[in-house]
This record gives structure tokens, C-alpha cells and sequence, in this order.
């Protein structure tokens, strides 16, 4: 399954039997199967979609992503309506006020992000031995919270959620002193902001967390989860919760790969530019950020998929108890 990109003024994607006809300009440039689409993302205005493109990608599990034009934040998504079994909702819906399951579920999910950010500054150090010092320092505080949470993933030992993003907090700090170190100067990358990213490396982290939470609420769907039920994530107006607790330990492998378009060169100076205060990925730039999401996009999609699968068994066991089936509860048709 693939990625489809449309960010273009004078694009526009037209049903064609089983298959999307690309145009651009008024001409046809060429056709996609749409059995090969699972996700569609539209950034930019002027941009002609048929609603039957968006249907039949949404009717076949799989999800439209529309983003503003300039600055690239998510404004909507087009997704089907995914599984319809009753039974993983409703326990679902009772996990989310359980303090024991949610301080539970914490405390696995960020000792989870903090072994791939280890991991990921170990393999960094490897490759940039000139930053012994940095990466070592932030390892060393990694280690030291790892080993603070690994008793804490039982409901009898848990600390409670203040202490935990407390623990979060203090290692993402140290976290992005070392993931700091490893770009150049001129980048002006001086730790994480958004809304909007002041800086290349930040332009590209927002975009690369947003394409990885779309296929996070996509696998929610697929999964016959809510997206937005979340526990750690607490359950919010308009967010997608549940998405955003599963990305948590998917965070540092963007990460890495963010910083490997920098060191390798794929994307350089050229390919941003500033609206007042705000950096963002010019066209050219997303002409070589999407094709190298491919990789990344693969190993995302295979974790997020076995990890809402896990639950969604948990959750459905739980919920036939809650629920049992009842023939003569049908409706007639």
C-alpha cells in the first residue's frame, strides 16, 4: 500500500473506474490504482479532489489527510468507518477512566519512548564520535530513568500520572540536548517547538509526527478502536487521543530519520523558506521529504497495526463480558 501526494495549485485527482486519474495543468499525467493507495495527502488550495477518490480510498480502510497550505498542520481527515464491533469500544470507553489501567498503560508507553530514544543516541554515537560528550550525558540520564520505570509498569507500584510526566519531562530535556548536538548550527535547531516550527529541523519533526499519527488514527479505525479515546492522552475536544498515545514511542525513530535527510543532504537550506517567523518545507523540499517517508512510513504502519491489534483483543475480550451476545437482542430487519 502507498502514499499519494497532491500539493500543487493546479492539480487535481479524478476517479477513473478502479484507478485515480492525476491531472495537472487540465492535462492527464498519468493514473494510480487506487487498491495501491491507503493514504492520501492534500496540502495546499486549488486542488480539485472527486469525492469518489476520497470515498472509495475511505471505503477500503484507508485515510485522506488535508493540510493547511502554508504552514502544513493537519486540518482534516477523510476516513471510513471502521470496524463495527460494539465490544472493544465499550471496554474501551471504561479503560479510560480506570486510574489503575491509565497510570498502567503510562508508565509501559513512555519506558517504551524512552528505550527508542536510547537506542537511537546510541546509534548516533556510533556514527558521531565527536559528540561523545552530549550524547553521553544524555544517555547516561536515560539509563537513570529507564531503570525508574521499569517497576512502575505494575498497577500495584505505579507511581500516578504526575509522576510519570515528571519523569517524561526531565528525559525529554535531556533527550533533545543531545538531539541537538547532532545538527549543524546553521539549522538554528535549538530544541522542539511548533505552531508554527521556527526552524528546518522543526518544519520537518512536525510533519513527519503528523503523517505518523494519520496512520496511528488509521489503524485505530482498522483495528475497531476510537482514536479518540486515549489514556494517557487524556480524551480531549477534536483529539485523537488514543492515535497520540501510540505515536509516543515512534517519535524518536522520525527522529533519527529527520536527522539522516540533514546529514545525508537530502534536504538542505534551499529547500525552506520563511513566512514571518514561521520555516517551511518549500515544494522542492517535499519532493524529496515524501519519497524517503517510504521506509519510515513501512515500519510505522507494521508496529501500529500489531500494537491496536493487541488491544483490540484485550479490549473486545473485556467488552463480551460487558456485553454478551444475546440472539434475541437483534433487530429485525
Amino acid at each position: 500500500m502507498g502514499l499519494l501526494v497532491l500539493d500543487r495549485r493546479d492539480m487535481a485527482l479524478r476517479l477513473d473506474g478502479d484507478a485515480a486519474a492525476v491531472y495537472e495543468g487540465g492535462k492527464r499525467q498519468g493514473s494510480v490504482p487506487l487498491h495501491l493507495v491507503d493514504q492520501l495527502v492534500v496540502q495546499g488550495t486549488g486542488i480539485t479532489l472527486d469525492a469518489g477518490v476520497l470515498g472509495h480510498i475511505a471505503e477500503h480502510g484507508g485515510v485522506g489527510i488535508l493540510l493547511s497550505a502554508r504552514h502544513g498542520r493537519r486540518v482534516a481527515y477523510v476516513i471510513g468507518p471502521g470496524h463495527n464491533d460494539i465490544c472493544a469500544r465499550l471496554a474501551q470507553a471504561r479503560a479510560v477512566t480506570d486510574e489503575a489501567q491509565i497510570n498502567a498503560w503510562a508508565a509501559r508507553l513512555v519506558l517504551a519512548k524512552l528505550r527508542h530514544q536510547r537506542r537511537f543516541m546510541r546509534r548516533a554515537l556510533g556514527l558521531r564520535a565527536d559528540l561523545r560528550k552530549p550524547l553521553f550525558d544524555t544517555l547516561r540520564r536515560l539509563d537513570a530513568d529507564i531503570e525508574r520505570l521499569l517497576p512502575m509498569q505494575t498497577i500495584e507500584r505505579n507511581p500516578g500520572a504526575a509522576t510519570l510526566r515528571g519523569i517524561e519531562g526531565a528525559a525529554a530535556a535531556a533527550y533533545f540536548k543531545g538531539f541537538g548536538a547532532l545538527f549543524a548550527d546553521a539549522l538554528e535547531f535549538n530544541g522542539r517547538n511548533r505552531r508554527p516550527p521556527l526552524d528546518p529541523v522543526n518544519a520537518c519533526l512536525s510533519l513527519g509526527y503528523t503523517l505518523v499519527q494519520a496512520q496511528a488514527v488509521q489503524a485505530c479505525q482498522c483495528a475497531g478502536l476510537d482514536p479518540l479515546m486515549g489514556l494517557y492522552h487524556r480524551p480531549s475536544f477534536g483529539r485523537a487521543s488514543l492515535a497520540s498515545d501510540l505515536i509516543e514511542p515512534l517519535r524518536a525513530l522520525v527522529d533519527e530519520w529527520v536527522w539522516g535527510l540533514f546529514r545525508d543532504r537530502t534536504l538542505r537550506a534551499e529547500h525552506f523558506w520563511r513566512d514571518g517567523a514561521a520555516c517551511l518545507l518549500g515544494k522542492a523540499g517535499r519532493e524529496h521529504f515524501y519519497p524517503a517517508y517510504t521506509p519510515l512510513r513501512k515500519v510505522a504502519a507494521r508496529w501500529l497495526q500489531m500494537q491496536c491489534r493487541g488491544l483490540a483483543k484485550q479490549w473486545r475480550d473485556q467488552g463480551m463480558a460487558l456485553l454478551p451476545y444475546c440472539a434475541d437482542d437483534e433487530d429485525d430487519e
